[in-house]
């Protein structure tokens, strides 16, 4: 029987050699570039989306939300099935799941069946990528060894956003929107022939899924995120949007009643019991709010203002996975001397000081001029930080715990990115009406009567007005992503403490897991 307080590589789940765990990495690392890109890679094609399965503006929305919500409310769940039932076998399960949905999605002639592909999708999205970075720790032993692997694993989840901006920018433009979805088909299933080659199964905990408290769990968040999204177009008075703060409200209490009484909770409480995990999770939900809105933001305004096509806008981006990669793999080698607190502080800072810089972009912003150095900074800041996060979320854990640990993760990061840019389009949104205040009457009193006839019709006011509008929007949206990141500076500061134990497994000791 393995020693429960081994570290991975002396555990039957343990490498044959290094050049396994090379390969290994790469089929972990390709399957989570998969997930994470897919959040962004639609991103591009939604206007031809929209004109080709009649969707309205405000349904179309829904293309993001389906993958979202079930991606994030389902990761706890996908964490656990890993642990009870093997998570080799999990990860591939969840894999060909996101392969039939993509497939289904690439597929779909009306909007009901694309709304339908897209969240299961993020259900096999959900079940793969905490297993997969469960993986890693059943893979890599604690040390030098694990930290690499780490580190390469945040570079491609935090780099894969920018990469499918790119990607879709060259589908839509060479091919066809479908191809966004069909991109996934043959990957996925390179990934699934792949893992029985190069990754060993790990060992079964027996237990049971509390299903209950997924259940509760995955409702609970995504009545949040759905208030807020309401919020943001119909506004805070609006009956669906109280209504669904106040479904959020009581299902998330049931969820905390139904896991503090249970014997196997999908979310064992006690890891919030440790300063550090809790830490790092309130770190993650404010940094992904902050990157899912720069992304967002700033690919509005290439696209709006600069004019760049779909695949320019997708270039624009690539520094930034360029940076985030270098500062994560640096930081890699740098935790074992310093430990993880000088980066998350460092790289939070730095986060905000990039959204802090971008708060100047207006309708004279140019992209060398005004975007390339503060997302260059921004960058390097989060390439810090998620490498850090991922450590200190799964160190010392017990092993059977691994699972949920790193599910709730990336939990946090789905949740933190649905609802912190459901807070940062609100902020937008009520720029915008509000120096539309200033605009509309200036326009008028200078336009055509054609321009006057044209602004009747349609509601839209042409550029230069529109872009003043829409840059006032998002530099107030920035002003809200930057406090999102000094709040994550002041935990990183005052809530982390790095210890001995932390240290030592960091520079390839094992003391014994907690839990």
């Amino acid at each position: 029987m393995a020693n429960p307080h081994a570290t991975p590589s002396q555990t039957a789940d343990g490498p044959k050699s290094s050049g396994g765990n090379a390969a290994a990495l790469a089929v972990i690392a390709s399957c989570q570039l998969m997930v994470v890109l897919d959040i962004t890679i639609v991103n591009i094609a939604l206007p031809h989306i929209q004109r080709s399965l009649e969707f309205s503006t405000t349904s179309l929305s829904w293309v993001l939300n389906a993958y979202t919500l079930t991606f994030g409310g389902l990761l706890l769940l996908g964490g656990r099935v890993g642990d009870i039932l093997g998570r080799r076998r999990v990860f591939i399960f969840g894999v060909l799941l996101f392969v039939i949905a993509s497939l289904l999605g690439g597929l779909a002639q009306s909007a009901p069946q694309l709304l339908a592909a897209r969240a299961l999708q993020g259900v096999g999205g959900a079940i793969a990528s905490p297993t997969a970075l469960a993986l890693i720790t059943t893979t890599f032993a604690e040390g030098p060894a694990r930290n690499r692997a780490f580190g390469v694993f945040a570079a491609v989840s935090a780099g894969g956003g920018a990469i499918g901006l790119l990607a879709g920018g060259i589908l839509v433009e060479w091919l066809d929107w479908r191809w966004v979805f069909f991109v996934n088909v043959p990957i996925g299933v390179l990934i699934a022939l792949a893992t029985p080659r190069y990754i060993r199964e790990s060992e079964r905990h027996p237990g049971h899924f509390d299903l209950l408290g997924a259940l509760t769990s995955t409702l609970g968040i995504g009545s949040l995120v759905y208030g807020f999204i309401r919020a943001a177009q119909e506004g805070w008075r609006d009956s669906l949007t109280i209504a669904a703060f106040a479904t959020a409200i009581v299902l998330l209490a049931v969820f905390l009643s139904i896991e503090r009484k249970s014997r196997q909770p999908i979310t064992p409480l006690a890891m919030f019991a440790d300063r550090n995990r809790a830490g790092t999770y309130g770190i993650m939900l404010c940094l992904a709010a902050a990157i899912f809105g720069m992304f967002f933001f700033l690919t509005l305004f290439v696209q709006d203002v600069l004019g760049f096509s779909p695949i320019e806008a997708g270039l624009a981006f690539l520094p930034i996975s360029a940076v985030i990669a270098l500062g994560a793999g640096a930081t890699s080698q740098l935790l074992p001397r310093y430990g993880p607190k000088p980066f998350m502080v460092v790289g939070a800072l730095l986060a905000a000081a990039g959204l802090a810089w971008l708060t100047r972009t207006d309708v004279h912003s140019t992209y060398a001029g005004s975007i390339l150095g503060p997302t260059l900074v921004f960058g390097v800041g989060m390439g810090m930080q998620f490498v850090s996060l991922t450590l200190m979320a799964v160190s010392g854990v017990a092993v059977h715990e691994t699972g949920a640990a790193s599910g709730l993760l990336n939990a946090t990061q789905q949740v933190g990115g649905s609802l912190g840019l459901s807070i940062l389009v609100t902020v937008f949104g009520t720029a915008n009406r509000n120096e539309a205040k200033d605009q509309v009457p200036a326009f008028l009193a200078q336009a055509t009567p054609a321009e006057r006839a044209a602004f009747e019709r349609t509601g839209d006011l042409p550029a230069p007005w529109s872009h003043q509008i829409l840059t006032t929007g998002i530099s107030a949206a920035f002003v809200t992503a930057a406090v999102f990141a000094v709040i994550a500076a002041v935990i990183a500061l005052f809530v982390i403490q790095v210890r001995a134990s932390d240290l030592e497994r960091l520079r390839g000791g094992a003391p014994a897991p907690l839990g």
